[in-house]
């Protein structure tokens, strides 16, 4: 069992970076992109909530300091709650298709996608990576883990309010009905 526990948030995240790495090369051309400043300012915040959650140990004090006990029942949930978020963010990935990017663009021959995850969220991979960044924070049990949620929040919130605008300007009254009839990251509440 040491061998499931040391490796298993390992294996899930990377099996879906390189998912991810790979579903990436088949998609439709940019007309328009964010600026490189902007991808940073939601970049930045992701990168220090991973190196929250993967540094064996946070120079800050308190930060370390668990605020869940640590058990095979919350490494298990963990587990599940980051596999169940992650499988949510591939499932949204794959249902846009070519109209996919990993910045906030607009395609050519861009699509409005409002079928499968999208039905329920208007931004499903951010809510199934959150969940993951969710179910990690539980698994490890520290502190460290709600600063990574409360940093992914942020980042997310930050990028998909600069994607809500260029939807609404690609798509106008469409996205606009949209909006009001499906929730941002949590379905019927946010």
């Amino acid at each position: 069992m040491p061998f499931v526990y040391r490796y298993l948030f390992l294996a899930l995240w990377l099996s879906w970076m390189l998912y991810w790495w790979a579903s990436s090369r088949d998609v439709k051309p940019a007309l328009w992109r964010e600026s490189l400043l902007s991808r940073l300012v939601h970049l930045v915040p992701l990168v220090l909530a991973a190196l929250l959650l993967w540094l064996p140990a946070v120079p800050v004090p308190g930060l370390n300091e668990r605020f869940l006990p640590s058990t095979d029942a919350a490494f298990w949930i963990g587990a599940a709650v980051t596999a169940i978020g992650l499988l949510i963010a591939v499932w949204a990935r794959r249902y846009l298709g070519r109209n996919w990017s990993g910045t906030v663009t607009i395609k050519v021959d861009h699509e409005l996608i409002i079928g499968g995850p999208y039905a329920y969220v208007r931004h499903p991979i951010y809510s199934g990576l959150l969940l993951g960044f969710v179910g990690t924070a539980i698994a490890r049990g520290e502190w460290s883990g709600v600063l990574a949620v409360a940093l992914t929040t942020l980042a997310f919130w930050w990028k998909l309010r600069l994607e809500e605008r260029g939807m609404r300007s690609q798509f106008g009254e469409a996205y606009q009905l949209y909006s009001q009839r499906v929730a941002a990251l949590i379905p019927f509440v946010l």
